[in-house]
């Protein structure tokens, strides 16, 4: 196992297509739910807890060795939206290119046939985490992370935000980041006993509503 894997997985550098989503804060700014630093954190802290608990938890699962296609089934019923499904399964496809040369392995190989219109973004990240031996909570980990880094990082563009203060919001998230790949991972090991039933299935309606309301714009910086 390398820990720099890790490191790779969770860098907005990796070429998985992320930086051209917003993770739904673009559509936060035009509301003027987000406006500021204090809003921005609020939002990520938010969005950690939703829909980046419910990825995390996707995410430790296929690195666990649950079935990937169950866990794409189990990706779609927890998200409700058309759009944000879509969007999911962009990510998902760009990162399993990324992930196909850079961590190659049969499980991703099986996924990119069985799923060739692209698998869940966190199924993908799960089963790259587990082609280089990482172990479930480091999937949730990159997930968890990246549900928060994302926004954050478009924030600065969208409204022109102090980059330093958006690094300081990421800090100030770092223990709730802990605690929600800690409780990923162990809902993610429950799941193995139980089923798919035991990850968690938080939800964020407004997100589902603005993310909706985002893909029908005809001009806008991000895809998401």
């Amino acid at each position: 196992m390398s820990r720099a894997a890790l490191l790779l997985l969770a860098d907005g550098r990796f070429p998985a297509g992320g930086h051209a989503h917003s993770g739904g804060v673009e559509a936060a700014v035009a509301h003027h739910a987000v406006h500021d630093t204090a809003s921005l954190e609020a939002f990520c802290r938010g969005r950690l807890h939703t829909t980046g608990l419910t990825a995390a938890g996707l995410a430790a699962a296929a690195a666990a060795g649950m079935d990937p296609l169950l866990l794409d089934q189990a990706a779609d019923a927890r998200t409700p939206a058309p759009a944000l499904r879509a969007v999911a399964r962009r990510l998902g496809r760009q990162m399993m290119r990324a992930a196909r040369a850079t961590f190659p392995s049969q499980a991703l190989e099986a996924l990119a046939a069985a799923r060739p219109q692209g698998a869940h973004q966190p199924i993908v990240l799960g089963l790259a985490a587990r082609a280089v031996g990482l172990t479930p909570v480091d999937a949730a980990y990159a997930a968890a992370y990246e549900s928060t880094g994302g926004p954050a990082t478009a924030a600065v563009r969208l409204l022109g935000l102090d980059p330093l203060a958006a690094t300081g919001i990421l800090a100030r998230l770092g223990s709730a980041v802990d605690a929600v790949a800690t409780a990923a991972a162990q809902a993610a090991d429950r799941a193995l006993a139980e089923g798919i039933d035991a990850l968690p299935s938080a939800s964020a309606p407004l997100l589902d509503i603005t993310g909706e309301q985002h893909a029908a714009w005809t001009v806008r910086l991000f895809a998401s």
